[in-house]
């Protein structure tokens, strides 16, 4: 690399570094200023605050990286074109695509950057992050779904509960149906309620009763009390609602598999986290085209203008990201084009943007 692309690489990460440093911390304040109300009246420990800040940083610094390098990228462009630096460098003879290069170096940093820590990093801090505000932040709130439980365990087996307490681990009104390799119902046992017993890996059903489905006679059995075992687990039942979060990359995969087996209503929200954290890394380049493009040019109104222009298209573009993923989650849109089509659109008008800059 050359001395202008020294220059304009360090501008990049360096300004991108600033934004993180003085942007984080205001958020920290600002969160901490609206929930230090509830964190007193539920006890929260100090230790666990500490430790949930270091996760918000993690979790929201991650969601907001393209925002900051869209609006790190406009900031330093800006004052080149203002300095007319990019003037200077474009009548040396540099072309305006040798003038890119630079940045598609640091965005490739950046989006590499966004890979590892959305794909293994944020997921573990998800974790922290979401048991600490349904545990202290929205105490009472449900984390999940506790009622009308219908779940395909695999090909054969079948589980309904009519309510679930996920505090007590008990779930009432079970019923488990199991069918043959005809698809016809070999066995089903209901019970009044069923809990797991954590001390023993064992459920504890009450009011049991089993009845066995035969050519042409059927067998019941029935137990005020049955301890046993079933292949899933309590939490099989109803995952919590941000479950797909907390999983890095080989464990998401493994778990939407294990879930489209089961044909879970809500697969769609759980491909969507999927699809997200792939295009991440592609905004950065997508978010580099269009700031490039919007600040490279001497406007009258100064660095104000590219700001407020960039402000605007990254609501814009937020706003489509999250229009689309709602229409994933809360009906049969394809989750892979809730991701592509705001991405496929920024990065056609990005494209467009540069050939106006480049004129």
């Amino acid at each position: 690399m050359g001395i202008i692309d020294w220059y304009i690489l360090k501008r990049y990460l360096a300004t991108f570094g600033l934004m993180l440093m003085l942007f984080v911390p205001i958020g920290i304040m600002l969160n901490l200023a609206e929930q230090i109300g509830k964190m007193i009246d539920n006890e929260a420990p100090l230790n666990e605050i500490l430790i949930y800040y270091m996760n918000f940083t993690i979790y929201i610094g991650s969601l907001l990286f393209p925002i900051f390098l869209f609006l790190s990228i406009i900031f330093f462009t800006s004052k080149l074109a203002n300095n007319t630096e990019i003037v200077a460098i474009l009548s040396s003879g540099v072309s305006f695509g040798r003038f890119l290069r630079p940045y598609f170096i640091g965005a490739s940093i950046i989006a590499v950057l966004m890979f590892f820590l959305g794909m293994f990093i944020v997921p573990n801090a998800s974790v922290g992050y979401n048991e600490f505000k349904y545990k202290y932040l929205k105490k009472g709130k449900q984390d999940r779904v506790t009622s009308n439980i219908f779940t395909q365990l695999n090909e054969d087996d079948y589980i309904y509960v009519s309510s679930f307490d996920p505090a007590r681990q008990i779930g009432y009104n079970f019923t488990f149906e199991h069918f043959n390799e005809e698809d016809k119902l070999d066995y089903k046992i209901t019970a009044a309620n069923i809990r797991w017993i954590p001390n023993d890996s064992i459920y504890r059903l009450t009011s049991y009763k089993k009845r066995k489905v035969g050519e042409e006679t059927e067998l019941v059995e029935t137990k005020r009390r049955l301890d046993t075992v079933f292949n899933f687990k309590i939490d099989d039942l109803t995952p919590v609602s941000y479950v797909a979060e907390t999983k890095n990359l080989f464990e998401l995969n493994k778990f939407i598999e294990v879930q489209r087996r089961k044909g879970a209503s809500n697969i769609n929200a759980y491909v969507l986290v999927k699809y997200k954290r792939w295009a991440l890394p592609v905004s950065a380049f997508i978010l580099t085209i269009i700031g490039v493009a919007v600040s490279s040019i001497k406007r009258r109104g100064g660095m104000g203008v590219n700001l407020a222009f960039g402000m605007g298209v990254a609501f814009i573009y937020i706003f489509f990201d999250k229009v689309f993923g709602t229409l994933a989650e809360q009906s049969g849109f394809s989750p892979l084009l809730a991701v592509l089509i705001p991405n496929i659109v920024f990065g056609l008008l990005g494209i467009y943007l540069l050939q106006k800059a480049k004129r």
